[in-house]
């Protein structure tokens, strides 16, 4: 089972993050997103857990919790739908209502 866990703190570690799902059983992976300019974690991340049961009772077990102070969110990770990504296509026409067609407005006055 995938686990998204979040509201991380910035110092924490993959190895850190795995000792605290490793006391449910067996981690495959551990991945804390960071950003790619600065390098810097973005304060979430996924654990990835081969028994269904031992994931579930850590997401029961660690939600809420608390890591050096903040309290943590922990839940099914689920993949988002391919029709919810955004798009960065310049030509879209959602740009504060301006558009690409430069002579829209000439003879207009």
């Amino acid at each position: 089972m995938n686990i998204f866990v979040g509201s991380l703190p910035f110092s924490v570690e993959e190895a850190d993050l795995r000792g605290y799902f490793e006391e449910y059983g067996t981690v495959e992976s551990v991945k804390i997103i960071s950003d790619k300019f600065t390098g810097r974690s973005k304060g979430f991340g996924f654990v990835e857990m081969a028994n269904d049961a031992e994931a579930q009772k850590a997401i029961d077990e660690l939600n809420g919790g608390s890591i050096e102070g903040r309290k943590i969110v922990v839940n099914k990770s689920e993949p988002k739908p391919e029709g919810e990504r955004r798009s960065f296509d310049r030509n879209s026409g959602g740009r504060g209502g301006y558009s690409n067609n430069r002579d829209n407005n000439r003879g207009r006055y």
